[in-house]
């Protein structure tokens, strides 16, 4: 017979009531007494368990012996309204299969609360959970969503190298990519490492960022997004960072810095728009057990319009604040996470969207504004986030950008290919970066970025 979700069960109970159906899934809990036993049945597509009612006339305390926390079956039975508190149906099972056991004394995932510190020690296990279950299948429906979002306007989705000879940010907090033999590493005559003997004959590293290489797209296509891996090897210990994390990254060609910013709120705004519509059970679920204000957060993001505000005018607002910061802050100081908290969640409790950086404190690819003191930058501010886009108009002129990268002293070998867009057919472009992670960790509510991904990676953990 051919097993039916739980989830099509709970969204078309309806229709099935009175019929016989087939599931699988995993153990959550079992009680009862001698003449009935019930069995908490959780599949994986939904929050909700499906409760199993077995009749000890028809089955065997040998038969149910296996069936434990964590262990998985096959059922199959009557679907039957319920009579009970907490469930609108039920199951009146016929038939029972045991696939897996779960031995009650090894499996971790006993019926008491578990710190989130500990499931990070079995992460091969957390998505078992209430938690990690919902926050996978909200963490799904968001990677879908930006496909859609994208796909629907015209955008093509283009795939950027993983290993790369460039570093996009200029910050050099790069993990190496090489094939040499780092116990008998070949020498130049001066004593260098020789990278010619290496795989690519060059120093390589993974990714940071696919933007260059995606402006080489738009200036192409017209308008591209990047949505991958992307590595920062910076030994950051904190709720907000990780070693390797996923990035959305569109370019768009013939667009300034607002249409930029027209594009990146208009794509936040959907996103969360469609988890709320699509995962409402699980955002709920979250909400309750993890921060209670969730989805009137939620619900006051997409609804209002987010605030512009130039990096100037927000240094002033927060010196005039009266506020007492950890960290000063003054006009040329790249603005803390405390900074761009308070503006958006004291100030004008709303999102901002700040613009017109010093140039100093961003990156070489900017476009300079007129005063030649600052760039046309943008950084979306989220509450309880902090930042949560990044990304600027493009500097197109190829004399500007020249400069730029001597200032910096940038070796020229290696963008040589990224200065060909500006040589031949340059136009105005924009566009930007959103680190995925922490869209999710909004939108779920949850205190830690790693929490948030399947498997994290951060400095002295890559398990699993």
């Amino acid at each position: 017979m051919k097993r039916t979700r739980v989830s099509d069960i709970y969204a078309d109970s309806a229709a099935l009531v009175g019929k016989e159906v087939c599931v699988k899934g995993w153990v959550r809990t079992r009680r009862g007494n001698k003449h009935v036993q019930f069995v908490a049945l959780n599949d994986g597509s939904t929050i909700r368990n499906l409760q199993i009612v077995l009749d000890m006339q028809a089955f065997t305390d040998e038969q149910l012996k296996p069936v434990t926390t964590g262990s998985a079956i096959c059922v199959t039975g009557l679907l039957v309204e319920s009579m009970g508190k907490g469930q609108s149906v039920e199951v009146q099972a016929k038939t029972l299969e045991v696939y897996g056991t779960a031995d009650p004394e090894a499996y971790p995932l006993q019926k008491k609360g578990h710190t989130l510190e500990f499931l990070r020690e079995i992460a091969h296990l957390r998505p078992r959970t209430n938690t990690f279950s919902a926050v996978l299948r909200v963490r799904s429906a968001l990677a879908f969503a930006i496909h859609k979002y994208f796909q629907e306007r015209g955008f093509y989705y283009l795939n950027t190298p993983l290993i790369t000879a460039s570093d996009c940010e200029g910050a050099g907090a790069m993990f190496q990519v090489t094939t040499l033999n780092l116990d008998e590493l070949p020498r130049t005559e001066e004593g260098k490492v020789d990278y010619s003997q290496d795989f690519f004959g060059k120093p390589t590293a993974l990714t940071v960022s696919g933007q260059l290489e995606g402006e080489l797209g738009a200036t192409a296509l017209g308008a591209i997004y990047t949505f991958g891996p992307t590595f920062r090897a910076e030994n950051s210990n904190t709720a907000r960072h990780l070693a390797e994390f996923w990035m959305v990254e569109p370019e768009v060609a013939f667009i300034d810095i607002n249409e930029n910013m027209d594009l990146a709120e208009d794509f936040l705004k959907y996103c969360i728009r469609y988890a709320l519509d699509k995962c409402r059970d699980d955002i709920e679920f979250l909400s309750e057990h993890y921060d209670k204000e969730l989805i009137q957060r939620l619900e006051s993001v997409v609804s209002q319009d987010f605030v512009r505000l130039t990096y100037t005018e927000g240094v002033k607002l927060l010196k005039e604040s009266g506020h007492k910061f950890e960290y000063p802050v003054d006009w040329g100081v790249d603005l803390q996470s405390e900074h761009e908290r308070y503006l958006v969640e004291h100030y004008f409790k709303r999102p901002v969207i700040l613009t017109g950086y010093p140039k100093e404190i961003k990156a070489f690819y900017m476009k300079l504004n007129d005063d030649d003191k600052t760039v046309r930058a943008m950084d979306v501010l989220f509450p309880t986030i902090g930042e949560i886009i990044g990304g600027s108009e493009r500097e197109e002129n190829y004399d500007k950008l020249l400069k730029r990268i001597e200032e910096l002293n940038i070796p020229m070998k290696d963008m040589w290919w990224y200065l060909d867009t500006r040589r031949f057919g340059t136009v105005p472009h924009s566009g930007f970066g959103l680190g995925f992670e922490r869209l999710v960790l909004f939108v779920t509510g949850m205190a830690n970025i790693r929490d948030v991904i399947p498997f994290p990676r951060y400095p002295k953990s890559a398990d699993f």
